[in-house]
């Protein structure tokens, strides 16, 4: 009788300890709330990050044309063999400021769009209205002027251009 007692017992005690179908119900609800106040936390701290690095990526580029053009007489690089009338490209702008890490390891990346490369303007060119998002940078020399090449507004309604 004492066994069939210990079975009964034991047969309630895992039952009163399972999870019921409502209890299971009220964690997933709790959980996707959460999820639901979560994501977008997360996405928000992703897209200022972003801004943040676009934001240092271009203080680097411009202290290293700064410091490029002090060294050569004023003149900024991207132009070949420093000669102010030729017109200037990347090629000779990444020759000038990452060759033998002398300005920059490395030509940073717009972290929007993950491209190294620029827009190489001409002495007598204008900067587009808007960017085009199709490279990482646009540049001319004959200013020492550098923007990101992003289209869209920031987290607090500034132009990515304008940065």
């Amino acid at each position: 009788m004492r066994a069939k007692a210990n079975k009964i017992r034991y047969r309630q005690q895992t039952i009163s300890s399972a999870l019921t179908i409502v209890e299971i119900l009220i964690v997933v609800a709790v959980l996707g709330i959460l999820t639901a106040i979560l994501i977008p936390e997360y996405k928000n701290y992703t897209q200022k990050a972003r801004e943040e690095a676009a934001k240092e990526n271009l203080r680097v580029l411009r202290a290293a044309v700064e410091r490029y053009s002090l060294e050569h007489n004023g003149v900024a690089p991207g132009y070949p063999l420093d000669d102010t009338s030729a017109q200037p490209s990347y090629t000779d702008f990444v020759n000038g400021i990452v060759t033998d890490n002398r300005y920059l390891a490395q030509m940073p990346n717009n972290p929007f769009n993950g491209r190294r490369d620029m827009i190489m303007l001409g002495n007598n060119e204008s900067f587009p209205a808007e960017a085009s998002g199709t490279t990482g940078w646009i540049y001319k020399p004959a200013t020492q002027e550098i923007r990101l090449n992003q289209p869209g507004n920031d987290s607090q309604g500034e132009k990515y251009y304008d940065y």
